[in-house]
């Protein structure tokens, strides 16, 4: 009888993957009957999940909703949105906290967390505004404590961020190229991932060996990139010339348009201390070679979702 695996964020990226994967990998898809969670089950994403998958509301707001969607659930794949502003990190945790305590109360046996490094313990103190990445590795540490079973997915920067978020794109300059500006050296590498296209892949090394991969973290990404190497990629992409540009934190920071000391701060502690500490590169590794299927560069995430530089 296939077990009942929950898929929290179903109609987001990481949700999305892992449920894509599960249901055309041939083992997966015997083993596993999924339950697609979302605050909405009525928009336009979870109605097209509806001819694939069950789909039930599940909404960390409403204890309720928790315990209905997870009845019967035998593995749960968690993840939690980040909250900007004052208190933002608690209000984290405690979603993360509430999906666990109400998986375990419903009989679940395993759980899978998206999680994310504490830049706060891996700097020792001195980037401590990074809200996000501290409420993820939180959340990770409590279930850890949990008389359950668990696995770690842990995603680098998405690919994806260059979509949708302008203030992530290359900026035209007056002598008409783009310029691609942070406040890291070019030479800074930091760990990418399509998360739409690959989550799945590495969620579902553990779907298929749970037992191997317990306690496990999957520091998830393709391969590690420097600013000037993604600045060529989009030059090739695109057709355009794109360069990379340093630029002062103080004047970074007047480009973000939200919280602008935490990505000040997320850049720099990546940059001085690694995404993932000093042996990210040894840890992604591991990740790749561990992944269920071929990953994607940022190179062929680009040809199939190019920058629209015009």
């Amino acid at each position: 009888m296939s077990r009942v695996l929950a898929v929290f964020g179903a109609t987001g990226q990481q949700g999305g993957s892992i449920i894509h994967h599960v249901l055309n990998d041939p083992e997966l898809s015997q083993k596993y009957k999924i339950r697609a969670i979302t605050r909405n089950p009525d928009s336009k994403q979870a109605n097209l999940l509806k001819a694939k998958v069950e789909v039930v509301q599940g909404d960390v707001a409403n204890r309720a909703s928790l315990e209905t969607a997870l009845m019967g659930v035998h593995t749960a794949f968690a993840m939690t949105t980040p909250t900007f502003g004052p208190g933002g990190l608690e209000i984290e945790y405690n979603a993360g906290k509430t999906i666990a305590d109400v998986a375990i109360e419903k009989g679940a046996e395993y759980i899978i967390f998206s999680t994310l490094p504490s830049t706060n313990e891996i700097s020792g103190g001195k980037y401590t505004k990074v809200n996000p990445f501290d409420a993820k590795a939180k959340i990770e540490q409590y279930i850890r404590g949990l008389p359950i079973r668990s696995a770690f997915f842990s995603g680098g920067y998405f690919m994806e961020n260059f979509q949708p978020q302008t203030f992530w794109y290359p900026q035209k300059a007056l002598d008409g190229n783009w310029t691609l500006t942070r406040n890291n050296s070019p030479k800074t590498r930091l760990p990418w991932i399509n998360a739409l296209g690959d989550t799945g892949k590495f969620v579902g090394a553990i779907l298929a060996e749970p037992d191997k991969y317990e306690g496990q973290t999957f520091c998830a990404a393709t391969a590690f990139y420097s600013w000037e190497e993604v600045a060529a990629i989009m030059s090739k992409t695109t057709g355009k010339t794109v360069i990379y540009q340093q630029v002062s934190p103080e004047e970074y920071k007047k480009s973000l348009p939200l919280d602008p000391d935490m990505f000040l701060e997320g850049f720099s502690c990546h940059e001085e201390f690694g995404y993932y500490g000093l042996e990210s590169e040894k840890a992604v590794a591991w990740a790749v070679e561990n992944a269920r299927g071929s990953l994607s560069t940022f190179e062929d995430y680009l040809t199939a979702h190019p920058l629209q530089l015009g």
